[in-house]
This record gives structure tokens, sequence and C-alpha cells, in this order.
């Protein structure tokens, strides 16, 4: 692995009076799998929305292979903005909700951005789109419209139109929070394999049994902070905080205590 390859300084958002980064630093290496849990309104998809520039942060500082993205105050000029979007497009996006173009086929939603901002011929962009559509499960989904697959498959072409941008970092916001439990499993299939293919990627999940076997480290937060972090067996098994303690015996987590991993 290759250190700093994403780095998170002093990083800050408030909304309101409510603190929803505060100071929050973090560095992430190339090919590292980080998994981000923490209660409900803890800043954890705060967080991923601020690295991409979703959601602006206050102040703080993040680089992604050396670029800074965005800015230290919040603001942005010309350069600043096309150089945003230059890194943006490295970066692939999965939200909680299947984030789907509803009115393209499942084939021509993993075309669309590829010839809009790669600038990709229709020719190259569809013979990607086939090859991460059979990669994900889809390819006998190609000509189907989106409102006639299950969540699970929803989730996985959302994914799929990511991938399709080559990007060099995947934020996955609870990518499995909305489906029904048997449909979990085909999600958490994909993500296996893009941990076997080395991306680099920060997940928050309450998935602890996917956190505990495929995270190279678990970042606990809280109230916009981050409590406490370390290699799964070390944060799912000997917890140094009390909060974190607290945390984990509320998801009833004695039954991952027991397993190897």
């Amino acid at each position: 692995m290759t250190s700093n390859f994403l780095e998170i300084n002093n990083l800050n958002k408030k909304f309101g009076n409510i603190n929803a980064l505060k100071n929050v630093s973090l560095n992430v290496s190339k090919g590292e799998v980080i998994c981000i849990i923490g209660p409900s309104g803890c800043g954890k998809s705060t967080l991923l929305r601020a690295i991409n520039w979703l959601t602006p942060p206050d102040s703080g500082e993040i680089k992604l292979e050396n670029n800074i993205i965005g800015s230290e105050n919040g603001k942005l000029n010309v350069k600043q903005t096309k150089l945003l979007n230059d890194i943006r497009a490295k970066m692939g996006m999965v939200f909680q909700q299947f984030n789907v173009w509803p009115h393209l086929t499942v084939l021509d939603n993993v075309i669309k951005a590829q010839i809009v901002v790669a600038k990709r011929s229709k020719d190259s962009a569809e013979s990607k789109a086939i090859k991460i559509l059979s990669e994900v499960g889809l390819k006998d989904k190609i000509g189907e419209w989106p409102d006639n697959l299950s969540g699970g498959q929803k989730q996985r072409l959302a994914i799929a139109r990511s991938l399709a941008m080559d990007p060099v970092l995947m934020l996955l916001d609870e990518p499995t929070s909305a489906l029904d439990p048997e449909l979990v499993g085909e999600v958490l299939s994909v993500l296996r394999n893009l941990v076997n293919n080395g991306m680099t990627m920060l997940i928050v999940t309450h998935e602890l049994g996917f956190a505990s076997k495929f995270g190279d480290r678990i970042v606990f937060m809280d109230k916009g902070e981050i409590i406490e972090e370390g290699a799964p067996k070390k944060i799912l098994r000997n917890p140094e905080t009390e909060r974190l303690k607290m945390f984990l015996e509320k998801l009833n987590i004695t039954s991952l205590k027991n397993n190897k991993f």
C-alpha cells in the first residue's frame, strides 16, 4: 500500500449549531478498505459527502493523490472548480437509496456518464458497460428498466455505473441499508470482489460481519468526531473507549466476538 493516497486534515462542518464534523483527520492508503461505523447522525455520511464536496466543509483540507479537493474556506474560483470536477471524476459515490436513472435502461444507465463526462465513443462505452454489468451479475438485465429490478439489482447497477468511470476511490454510504435482508448478500458479494481487486474504499456500514472480514480498518465516529480507529479485531473485540463499548453492546456484538477474523 502507498501511504497518503487520501488525506483528510482537520475537517469541520456545521449545520446551524450542530457540529456535523469536528476536526476530523484521516489518512487512507491506496488499496485500503476503511469501514466507518457509528450511531445515526454522528457525521458518517457528511464525511463521505465532504470528501467529494457534495457537502463542502467549512474548513480543513482534503487531498486525493496529492491534489487538493475544493478549497480550505468552502469557496471555489474557476481554476479550483475545474480541478474539483477532474478529481470528482476519479471518485465513485454510491448512496443508500438506489441512485439510478429510471428513464434509461440498465445498459444506458452505465453508458451515459461515460459518453457525457469521459467523452468515450458509444461503442467503447457500451463494450465497457456490458463487461462491468457482467461482473456485477446483471448481464441478463441490460435491456430492463430500473423499475423492474429488485433493490439489490438496483444497487448493483448503481455500483456498476460508478465503476464504469474507472474510479481510483469508491465512497459507499450504507449501500445495503435500504435492502431487504435476503438481498444484502447480492451487494456484499460485489463489494467483496472490489476488495479482492484492490479498490480503495470508504464504506459507511452497519454490516459489521463484512467490516470484520474485509475491512483493513474500522473507524468509529460519534458527534462529528473520530472516537476510535484500528484493525477490525481490535475495534470489535477490544474497544478502548466507553462510547464504543456502549455502541457495540447495543448492537449485540457478542456473536462477532466468537468469530475468527
